[in-house]
Parts: C-alpha cells; structure tokens; sequence
C-alpha cells in the first residue's frame, strides 16, 4: 500500500489523502455500534465508535485481512458536534484497534441512520496484497 501524498501539501492528520493499493479487494458493508448479535451496549458516540470499528476489524478478519489493509472509509455521522465532543476517545479507540495506520477517509454528517439507536455508521475498503 503506497500513502499519495503530491508535494508542497499540508500533511493531513488522522487520514491519508489517497491510497495506492494492489491485491485482493474487500469491501465491507456499513458498519453500526451494536454487537455481532445485534445488541446495543454503547449508547454514546465514543462507545458506539469502538464497537464499529471491532464490527469492521472482524469482517476484514473473515477475508485474513488485518486493520493496516483498510485503503478507505467512510463514516456517516448523525451529528458533528457529537462527533467532536468524542474526538479524544475517537483517537484513542482507533489508535488501540487500528493502531497508526491512516487511509483515506471522509466524514460525513447526514440527517438519518436505519438503525435509530445508532450514532454513526462505516463503510470501509481493505486491500489484502498478494491475496487472490
């Protein structure tokens, strides 16, 4: 996996701005915080965070794909000041379970989630090198 980052640019914190990538292509569904037995035992930004990513890292686990494959997610937030009230348990979260790998991502803020406990939702993209 090769980090785009054209020269002269700001370097970005917490993401990367383009991701290069060559194997096998993993694409995982929009994750939410609720358990893999549909249980809800976060009901807080910071919480439900956590246990979106352990849902994603265990999907990409199905494929032998490991956090430092993830080329891309999106996340889709239902409020932005949430989101930001959450920020320090948010990096600690990642930092613990996808550690200091940083591929591009957007934040998005949208009106609504199927799922009306839920905060936030991810969307991700993995690329497993040399994986046929």
């Amino acid at each position: 996996m090769k980090i785009l980052q054209p020269p002269g640019w700001a370097r970005p914190q917490g993401f990367s701005n383009g991701i290069a990538a060559s194997g096998n292509f993993v694409f995982i569904a929009g994750q939410i915080g609720w358990t893999g037995e549909g249980t809800w035992e976060a009901k807080d930004f910071a919480g439900q965070f956590r246990q979106t990513l352990k849902n994603t890292i265990a999907v990409l686990a199905e494929a032998g794909g490991k956090p430092e494959h993830i080329a891309r997610m999106t996340w889709y937030i239902l409020d932005k000041k949430e989101y930001l009230a959450a920020i320090r348990e948010v990096g600690a979260a990642y930092r613990e379970l996808i550690g200091k790998h940083y591929p591009a991502m957007a934040v998005v803020q949208v009106s609504g989630l199927i799922e009306d406990q839920a905060r936030l939702e991810i969307e991700t993209t993995a690329v497993i090198p040399g994986a046929a």
